[in-house]
């Protein structure tokens, strides 16, 4: 469709290159953006309201874990997201769909492949990812976070201090607390420990 356009996260220049191959076969007309970065992915997504699909790698600068998935599903929660990653698909295919993604696609697939999961993620079919008792459950508040939070979280959960997520974020110190006081009841946690399962559900180890 014309007036749209296909977000490519992925730090790697040449796969970004294939995957713009593969996109512009799907939708000739769409336009390509790159982003190498999940910071560059996240303003992007901001910035561009005809996004119709996002293209992410699991693993590139400022992601770890399904936090890059999280993020951008929280910044744009319409707009589809495709991991296309070099992780194991049998574990983080369900993984990345909890937190929002609708598919994934190995990068050691082949183009045609790639371009049927790309066709498919734009027509809006999604596959669900079988339930997996607590973790599932947290998984869901984790995605039910605004995009502040989640990066606040992510701040906590790297072992930054509330004065650096607020000068990371912009934002006083005070706002800090306030949001991880809302964090907190959104997840239903109420220490550290229960917070870990947190950073499990996502992917991603907490860091002391």
């Amino acid at each position: 469709m014309a007036g749209e356009s296909i977000l490519i996260a992925d730090d790697h220049p040449l796969f970004r290159q294939a995957l713009s191959l593969a996109a512009s076969r799907v939708r000739p007309h769409a336009r390509i953006i790159e982003a190498g970065t999940l910071d560059t992915a996240s303003r992007a997504a901001e910035a561009n309201a005809d996004i119709a699909l996002i293209l992410l790698d699991l693993n590139m600068p400022g992601a770890t874990g399904y936090s890059g998935v999280a993020l951008l599903h929280a910044e744009r929660p319409g707009v589809p997201i495709l991991v296309v990653s070099s992780a194991e698909a049998s574990s983080a295919a369900a993984e990345a769909r909890r937190f929002g993604a609708v598919g994934f696609v190995s990068k050691e697939s082949d183009l045609g492949t790639i371009e049927k999961a790309i066709a498919n993620a734009l027509a809006g079919e999604a596959i669900e990812a079988p339930a997996s008792g607590e973790l599932d459950d947290v998984a869901a508040r984790v995605a039910a976070l605004t995009p502040t939070q989640l990066r606040v979280l992510l701040g906590v959960l790297d072992g930054r201090l509330n004065k650096q997520i607020a000068f990371d974020l912009g934002i006083t110190e005070a706002t800090v607390k306030a949001h991880m006081t809302v964090i907190l009841r959104k997840l239903d946690v109420g220490n550290r420990t229960q917070a870990a399962l947190a950073a499990r559900a996502l992917g991603i180890g907490i860091k002391h």
